[in-house]
């Protein structure tokens, strides 16, 4: 069986301007008040890798250009479509209103483990992840059509936002590959 690990021309999956035109999955991925310009970072990389359809930047989430965000994201800024809202609340108010499925991923009472979460086809799913500290903001929360939850086992009760927002992206993203 050959194992021999993939070179960068076998990895190649696409040009930036093929990545442009592929159509996206209907996911998005908004990022509310994330302080650290690595988790953007490596959040635009997973949406780049999950065809993820755009990333929203709400609050005081960081924005490319920025040293940071370029290192983790190694080109990501460039392929992903991305955009910056000052107020995350509104924002989700009025994906919702155009018919978006607001996601949250945050630890709350009631809340669905993600494994038994199910994408439907034709429609449209906002995730939203949360501040490194506080989350997401409750607000946001309750205006959720759906809260999901990493069920975990060990001492410590959280994952990293860019860890969570990437296993999130997977599971909702494999529905449609």
């Amino acid at each position: 069986m050959d194992h021999r690990k993939k070179n960068i021309i076998e990895l190649t999956n696409c040009s930036l301007a093929q990545y442009r035109e592929t159509d996206k999955l209907p996911i998005a991925l908004l990022a509310d008040n994330v302080r650290s310009m690595y988790n953007i970072g490596a959040l635009l990389r997973t949406a780049d890798a999950f065809m993820v359809a755009e990333m929203i930047m709400a609050g005081i989430t960081g924005v490319p250009p920025h040293p940071e965000i370029t290192k983790t994201a190694l080109g990501a800024e460039e392929s992903v479509a991305w955009r910056y809202v000052e107020n995350a609340c509104r924002e989700v108010e009025r994906l919702k209103g155009e018919g978006w499925n607001v996601c949250v991923l945050e630890q709350a009472h009631n809340s669905m483990p993600l494994q038994d979460f199910k994408c439907k086809t034709g429609e449209k799913y906002l995730l939203v992840v949360g501040n490194e500290v506080n989350g997401v903001d409750q607000k946001i929360v309750d205006m959720a059509d759906v809260v999901l939850e990493i069920p975990q086992r060990g001492v410590k009760h959280s994952l990293n936002v860019s860890v969570s927002g990437g296993i999130a992206l997977w599971q909702m993203a494999s529905q449609f590959l």
